[in-house]
């Protein structure tokens, strides 16, 4: 296959479900990484998507811009599986925990499965599906119900109405974006409903956000930065982001992220 008619694929398979990983698609064509790179460089060159860490995904994104599950599993994917282990710490035997939609919060689900006596509400399928295939068998899943949105999230009243009867001891929220004046946001109007009736619901908010979430803002603010007791990221987090998240959440607990992980 020529390299135009390979990019011409890959371009389709952005196109078709949001992401592709460098890996997946050397094996599939039978080249080398290198190659699959300067495809995703060409492409990115000519504006027609966003080159990441290990793939590629839509080019783009604005305030109401909502990456499928798949999109967002490429970006960061070594920051996300460094936040998710230090997350995991602050999980206890018999806990009565939530985990919000998003692929960090489903990394940090794939370090819970061996936790003894976890509750787990979540709104996430992926999540959910994570830990019903791998949890223990004394563990309990609550799913909310809602509407899918194409981050595999469940939202709206159905969700909210099942999330304002519970109480819980921690939830670990993943955000679309960070910034001083919207503090942490989505780019979906009836996620944002259901994570603040998740806050509302948890003795402690326990954020998870790489450091490309700071300076991006989506359509509708969550909580505000000092509503977060622990905010959990990455070490490549700007100086003046530091700054303003040391001074405004309760504690900033910073990790060494794996720059550059498939």
């Amino acid at each position: 296959m020529l390299a135009r008619q390979r990019q011409a694929v890959i371009l389709e398979r952005v196109r078709a479900v949001g992401g592709v990983r460098v890996t997946e698609l050397a094996a599939e064509f039978g080249v080398s990484d290198m190659t699959i790179r300067r495809d995703l460089e060409t492409l990115h060159e000519q504006g027609l998507l966003a080159k990441v860490h290990g793939g590629a995904t839509l080019a783009g994104p604005g305030s109401t811009d909502e990456p499928g599950f798949r999109a967002k599993s490429v970006r960061q994917s070594g920051e996300k599986a460094a936040i998710a282990d230090r997350a995991a710490q602050l999980v206890r035997p018999g806990a009565a925990i939530a985990l919000s939609a998003g692929t960090t919060t489903a990394e940090l689900a794939r370090r819970l499965t061996d936790v003894p006596g976890l509750t787990v509400v979540t709104n996430s399928l992926p999540v959910a599906e994570i830990l019903h295939v791998g949890g223990r068998p004394d563990q309990t899943v609550v799913l909310t119900g809602g509407v899918r949105t194409p981050s595999d999230a469940l939202v709206g009243p159905l969700a909210v109405a099942a999330i304002g009867a519970l109480h819980l001891d921690l939830l670990f929220l993943g955000v679309h974006g960070i910034s001083e004046r919207a503090g942490f946001t989505t780019p979906n109007l009836m996620e944002a409903d259901t994570d603040r009736a998740l806050v509302a619901a948890a003795d402690r908010l326990v954020v998870l956000a790489d450091h490309t979430k700071w300076g991006t803002v989506g359509i509708s603010s969550i909580v505000g930065l000092d509503a977060a007791d622990v905010l959990v990221t990455d070490d490549r987090l700007a100086p003046d982001a530091r700054r303003v998240l040391e001074d405004r959440v309760g504690e900033l607990v910073i990790v060494a992220g794996t720059e550059g992980a498939e």
